[in-house]
């Protein structure tokens, strides 16, 4: 069997099994430990810090994020990037509410002139990228998530999957995609939670004794838009199957497993 009809085995096999017993117990104890931080099931309070002063020569700024002129550190959280994402896309400001997801998404570690500012200010030099991220939105509300991800997927210099899967994350909070499931972000760790069950499924079904076809497709970057309809697919089916577990919010967003899985290390794979 080639080392593609083993991962498309390997995939078979994971959306039948979902979640894995000792995956399950790691996420319950999870959930207990941060309930009350997430009291509506929704990972919406889920902050970060982030010093505003280091961003500011990053233009367009949302006039929900702390004004650059603050001194200090401010935080910001997941249900102010919905807000601050959802108003920007009503006016067609598609960079400015890349600048909200990216903001967010890199927080402190943002320096002067390191990998977050400087690589933001890249980023929204680029020729094109307003059409690239309203194209992205429109394939989301039209046809879904594998469709935003394919318009961005290498399409902007510096804006890898990490980083516009947070842009569709948000977007798709605002915009309900017409078809599959809801966008989730895909980022390195997550890769990583989802290599590690997917190399404890191939080892037990025999597709993949060695795990080397896991972290193939389950690389740290530059996933296909496959690997991430197959990413979207699983953790919508595994937040199903989560409601129904004592000790998990039946009513939890799949947001909530995928804030989780990012906090939560797996050993599944023996």
């Amino acid at each position: 069997m080639d080392r593609q009809r083993r991962a498309d085995a390997v995939d078979q096999e994971m959306a039948a099994r979902r979640l894995p017993e000792e995956a399950v117990t790691a996420l319950v104890h999870w959930w207990g430990d941060n309930a009350a931080r997430f009291a509506d099931a929704t990972p919406g309070a889920h902050t970060v810090r982030y010093t505003p002063a280091r961003w500011a020569r990053v233009t367009p700024w949302p006039a929900a994020l702390a004004p650059r002129s603050t001194g200090g550190d401010a935080g910001i959280s997941r249900a102010l990037v919905t807000t601050a994402v959802a108003d920007a896309l009503r006016r067609g400001a598609f960079t400015e509410a890349l600048v909200a997801t990216y903001v967010w998404g890199k927080g402190k570690r943002g320096t002067p002139g390191g990998s977050g500012p400087a690589t933001l200010e890249k980023i929204l030099a680029t020729g094109g990228l307003e059409t690239a991220l309203a194209e992205a939105v429109t394939a989301l509300d039209e046809h879904g998530g594998r469709h935003a991800y394919a318009a961005l997927h290498r399409r902007v210099a510096g804006l890898g999957p990490s980083f516009f899967t947070k842009f569709l994350h948000f977007a798709g909070q605002a915009i309900r995609p017409a078809h599959g499931p809801r966008p989730l972000v895909l980022d390195r760790v997550l890769a990583r939670r989802m290599r590690s069950l997917a190399a404890g499924v191939g080892r037990e079904s025999g597709h993949d004794p060695d795990g080397t076809v896991a972290a193939w497709v389950w690389a740290d970057w530059d996933w296909s838009p496959h690997r991430y309809e197959v990413y979207l697919s699983f953790m919508h089916a595994a937040a199903e199957q989560l409601s129904a577990v004592s000790g998990w919010p039946s009513n939890a967003a799949p947001e909530l497993l995928e804030c989780a899985l990012f906090d939560t290390a797996l050993d599944t794979a023996g």
